[in-house]
């Protein structure tokens, strides 16, 4: 192999070497060889900085700024913005006889007034066999509603049939609208079953 003394300047005792080894392996470089090969060792050159600047332990710190980012983001949204959403929570167990207990979550970021709820166990031909139901003037953000009102037994009927349980919820939200809702449910055919209604979500002003 033919090394000019420009070539041996500006590579370096170090570059040189390594352009010996890889004639000493049976390859030849020429002109267009030793600049690929420069190239190359320009390429390992940057690929060693990225990996000193790259620390696992920046990289966990970038993490965990991310992380802390989604958490604003999430918590404006859940706190922050003006955003309506209720949920009726019912249970319905076979103790005796048939049991009812409901409650009103305000999952939004904003109260809701003028609140009504009533839930009707009925059979399945349309007859009311009990009923609760409660009005409040108000249920603050991110609170429930619970209590002897929104709890029913009714007995003197069979576990065996099936009956339905019909819910209607009314309130008004946060842009001053009246929002009204009904919900109907079979049961009977398990001796416990679990509901969880959720109204319609509005957020503003994206609503």
């Amino acid at each position: 192999m033919l090394v000019h003394e420009d070539d041996i300047e500006s590579a370096g005792l170090l570059d040189v070497a390594r352009l010996q080894k890889i004639e000493s392996m049976g390859y030849s470089l020429d002109e267009d060889g030793i600049e690929t090969y420069e190239d190359m060792q320009k390429v390992s050159k940057a690929m060693e900085t990225i990996r000193r600047e790259v620390s696992p332990s920046r990289v966990a710190l970038a993490g965990i700024v991310f992380l802390l980012l989604l958490g604003v983001i999430v918590s404006g949204w859940y706190w922050a913005l003006p955003r309506d959403a209720v949920d009726v929570e019912t249970i319905y167990l076979q103790r005796g006889g048939h049991l009812l207990m409901s409650e009103i979550h305000n999952e939004g970021s904003r109260d809701i007034t003028d609140v009504s709820v009533q839930i009707e166990f009925q059979s399945l031909e349309g007859e009311v066999l009990g009923m609760m139901s409660v009005e409040v003037d108000k249920i603050d953000a991110h609170s429930s509603l619970a209590g002897d009102s929104l709890e029913l037994m009714i007995i003197g009927y069979s576990v065996w049939d099936e009956y339905s349980i019909v819910i209607d919820l009314q309130y008004t939200d946060y842009n001053n609208n009246i929002q009204s809702e009904t919900w109907s449910h079979s049961v009977g055919i398990w001796s416990s079953e679990y509901f969880n209604d959720k109204a319609d979500r509005n957020t503003w002003p994206i609503s």
